[in-house]
């Protein structure tokens, strides 16, 4: 989780919470996926969609608010993102996660297709538990569709030379920037707060979501291995041109297509290669650049929130996001 929060224990606790009823629905026989998929929460992730959504909840009315409700759906929005972490984990064929040996590579891609559907499963069970009979199970089933089709879309342009920026913006809101966006909108309507905060949220989180997912591209030609906990150029390697590259790329695109014409058939050492053309070239530069004008969004939006140390807190989150080392 974040240590940036340790200054705050009351949404510490919560999380807390979050994880222990994740483990309490991690109940499948398979004693080794159980462990696999538990050290998985543990293992420093930053729980941010969990974060948000209670941060937006803090700024309602709490006599309003059903604690158990709250506690499901926070739950619920980091089981979605654990489900698609490690279906990401199949297509990338990647061997790490969170400097732990992922569930494909320990277990095989059959197993690890199962344990991905069991997360989605038990994702459906929170939702319908904590709002049935709500428009929100509609909202929830219209993200999980546009996250699935940001990713089917991404995967469509692997190894494409000629992919716009256009087209990646379009594939990262659907792929990261929706599931922040419905951590923020449920987090301020199931925390009960005013029309105009409902709305602001989802902007906000969409924004923030934008700026996290250029950020973390940009990591993966900025980072070494062992802050990132991930193998670093596997996007590339695996054909996914993010915006660091084409951006590089539409400067000086005679430099890149000598390497990026060969493929999956690219070389460790080539790939190291286009890295560097990548930070040369400011491809590195004007994705952050990029990723700061979401971000400056998202704040400009937060302005409009309530005041208070709930707005603070979001202010300051939302800026370490893009100062982030991993």
């Amino acid at each position: 989780m974040l240590t940036y929060l340790n200054d705050y224990p009351m949404i510490q606790t919560k999380l807390q919470a979050v994880c222990l009823l994740i483990e309490e629905r991690l109940q499948i026989e398979n004693t080794e996926i159980r462990k696999a998929l538990i050290d998985l929460t543990n293992a420093g992730g930053k729980f941010l969609r969990p974060t948000f959504f209670f941060l937006f909840a803090e700024l309602g009315d709490k006599e309003k608010q059903n604690p158990e409700q709250l506690l499901k759906i926070a739950a619920s929005l980091e089981i979605l993102h654990m489900a698609s972490l490690v279906h990401d984990d199949i297509i990338d064929d990647s061997p790490l996660r969170r400097n732990l040996i992922t569930i494909q590579a320990q277990y095989g891609k059959d197993v690890a297709v199962y344990t991905g559907d069991l997360l989605f499963t038990i994702f459906f069970d929170l939702i319908i538990e904590s709002m049935n009979g709500s428009a929100y199970l509609a909202k929830n089933s219209a993200a999980m569709s546009h996250l699935l089709l940001g990713e089917l879309n991404q995967m469509a342009d692997r190894f494409h030379t000629d992919n716009t920026v256009e087209n990646y913006l379009h594939n990262i809101d659907g792929k990261t920037a929706e599931l922040f966006a419905l951590a923020c909108l449920e987090g301020a309507y199931f925390g009960h707060c005013s029309e105009e905060t409902v709305g602001l949220a989802e902007k906000i989180g969409r924004n923030i979501g934008m700026a996290f997912q250029i950020y973390d591209d940009i990591l993966d030609y900025t980072a070494d291995k062992k802050a990132l906990k991930k193998p670093i150029l596997e996007d590339l390697a695996q054909g996914v041109y993010t915006l660091p590259l084409l951006m590089a790329k539409k400067r000086h695109p005679e430099a890149f297509m000598p390497y990026l014409s060969k493929g999956a058939d690219i070389t460790v050492e080539e790939a190291k290669i286009v890295a560097d053309l990548v930070v040369t070239y400011q491809g590195v530069k004007e994705a952050k650049a990029y990723a700061k004008n979401f971000t400056n969004e998202a704040l400009t939006l937060i302005d409009r929130l309530p005041k208070g140390e709930t707005k603070k807190l979001l202010k300051k989150l939302t800026t370490y996001l893009l100062l982030r080392t991993s």
